[in-house]
């Protein structure tokens, strides 16, 4: 193909394509986990976080590149979904930083772009490891800096992009020599499959290959739903009024501010999400029409929303939690008077929802093991809890980044996210926050205190492999904790007895057992009974968590 540039309209088509190949072969990319659980993710939150963009991309109506770099930079942004998704959202947005400014783009721009990208992802993620997705970004990258320097103007750009895919391939294949645990597993590197196949992808398109570009919808498209109102003459502002401010140019600090200002004097419930490309705005008013005239001084409006409340008078579903819905029917946080201190974890399971509602926490999005919450998710639960200062407990390692990027998109509240990489790790952060220590003091502790949790989850098998010197075959029980397999067998009880033994050490005080919905509350108590006997120094705790999945979850601290 002789093509030397890539225009808008191609470019649309080369990351439409990558997308749909990512999509086609996301379960594939799954089965990558090295741990055979059956929640391995990877593909799935790669596929929903790029999904998100399309969605944004479809929605153009004037294709330009500068309408593309938007749409694909906030679609990703706001729908990422678990670490290889925020990082993936990250790459995005650093190379569409750099396409934005032209009308088509050459070989010199991809490379400035590819440098970006690695540049932006890399800071998204505090401790980098080789053998990943980044591994494999920056080798691209890399590898289209050399070609840029050395033959710019003699090479292809066909030739070009091939020999950068190459690239990205021949270090995927590596990543197992990066990760012994990779190599152990038998397996490369899930994310690091999933951006080469949106790579590949998107090569076929430039190469003309003929791709059907149709995506089928998704039961998680990332759709604000409407609040509960619990009577029309307790609601003061009648219109939910959403939009987003497409910038033209940088806003200046005290232009956004005064806007601020503005939207308090005639509304609450206010929330800014903000970057250099867009303002969302979603603000309760008995002024929609004054509100949308004001926002027009900042630039073009898309996704304009206005809601009658005073008309609507249905329960919350947010984001399918029907079981955590039913918990908050009676708990309008919105219309409740502005609190300091505000707290939203991640949870799955009613014995779990009833733990933390019970330790006050105000919201909860339901997901984790068998679906990781996106930023957009955890904006929205944000938006539903009227509190200047908000501690977001992700409970899952999975998460964490999504979290962070909420609260760096977030400006009008103080988003402080408790890195918990399991439920009981938030439910124990959640217990030691004080009322009456500052915000630094509370976060400083509980980050200290999370330290000490040490968490086994008994699941099963999915698949055979080999992993920390055990044999694991289809159907075992497994027991995982936070450093890796525990323990492999048949019996679920037996499993969970040898995790318990496996965590203990001299110090330890409490042991705390939460059975899901596939394990009986009497096998749970069994356990705790042994536990008793085995370790009477220690207090053995037994509770529902209702959880999928995970026939138990045990924690010892």
């Amino acid at each position: 193909m002789s093509t030397d540039k890539i225009n808008a309209e191609l470019f649309t088509k080369m990351f439409l394509a990558g997308a749909k190949n990512l999509e086609i072969k996301k379960e594939w990319i799954n089965e990558l986990n090295v741990f055979p659980v059956p929640d391995g993710d990877t593909g799935t939150n790669m596929t929903m976080t790029i999904l998100s963009a399309v969605k944004e991309v479809n929605n153009i109506t004037d294709v330009t590149m500068s309408s593309l770099a938007r749409a694909i930079s906030s679609g990703s942004l706001r729908g990422a979904r678990g670490n290889s998704g925020v990082i993936l959202s990250q790459l995005l947005r650093g190379f569409t930083k750099v396409i934005r400014d032209h009308d088509e783009i050459d070989i010199l721009t991809i490379t400035a772009a590819m440098e970006r990208a690695v540049d932006t992802a890399y800071k998204a993620v505090m401790k980098p490891k080789e053998g990943t997705i980044l591994t494999v970004a920056r080798d691209a990258s890399m590898k289209a800096r050399a070609l840029a320097d050395e033959s710019a103007d003699t090479i292809t750009l066909s030739d070009f992009l091939s020999d950068v895919l190459a690239c990205a391939k021949n270090t995927l294949e590596r990543t197992p020599d990066m990760l012994p645990v990779l190599k152990e597993a038998g397996v490369v590197d899930s994310g690091g499959q999933g951006l080469v196949t949106v790579m590949e992808g998107a090569f076929d398109a430039f190469m003309g290959k003929e791709v059907d570009l149709s995506f089928k919808p998704s039961d998680q498209d990332n759709e604000t739903v409407k609040v509960t109102k619990e009577a029309e003459k307790a609601i003061k502002y009648g219109y939910c009024t959403e939009f987003i401010i497409v910038l033209e140019h940088v806003a200046a600090e005290a232009k956004i501010s005064a806007f601020k200002d503005f939207l308090t004097a005639i509304g609450d419930s206010i929330v800014f999400v903000a970057d250099d490309e867009m303002i969302k705005v979603h603000v309760h008013t008995n002024e929609p029409g004054r509100v949308l005239t004001k926002a027009l001084t900042f630039g073009p409006l898309s996704k304009i929303k206005i809601d009658n409340m005073r008309e609507e008078h249905r329960e919350i579903l947010f984001k399918n939690a029907e079981k955590i819905s039913k918990e908050r029917q009676n708990n309008d946080t919105e219309h409740t008077p502005e609190k300091e201190v505000g707290f939203i974890a991640v949870s799955i399971g009613d014995g779990f929802a009833d733990i933390f509602h019970g330790l006050g926490v105000d919201y909860l999005i339901e997901g984790g093991q068998t679906m990781n919450p996106s930023t957009e998710d955890m904006l929205d639960a944000v938006s539903h809890v009227n509190a200047k200062n908000i501690f977001i407990y992700p409970n899952n390692k999975n998460i964490i980044l999504a979290a962070n990027q909420a609260g760096h998109l977030c400006k009008d509240k103080n988003i402080i996210v408790i890195p918990t990489t399991t439920i009981p790790q938030g439910i124990t952060a959640v217990i030691n926050y004080v009322a009456d220590k500052t915000i630094a003091e509370n976060t400083k502790e509980m980050k200290s205190v999370i330290q000490s949790v040490k968490t086994g989850q008994i699941t099963f098998a999915v698949r055979d492999t080999h992993i920390d010197n055990k044999e694991i075959h289809k159907g075992d029980i497994m027991g995982l904790s936070d450093k890796g397999l525990l323990s492999v067998g048949h019996d679920i009880s037996s499993v969970a007895r040898e995790c318990i033994q496996d965590m203990m050490e001299d110090d330890s005080e409490l042991i705390s057992i939460y059975y899901g919905e596939d394990f009986s509350e009497e096998k749970a108590e069994d356990i705790a009974l042994w536990a008793e006997k085995e370790y009477p120094d220690c207090d053995v705790e037994v509770n529902a968590g209702g959880q999928p999945v995970y026939y138990c979850i045990l924690s010892v601290e």
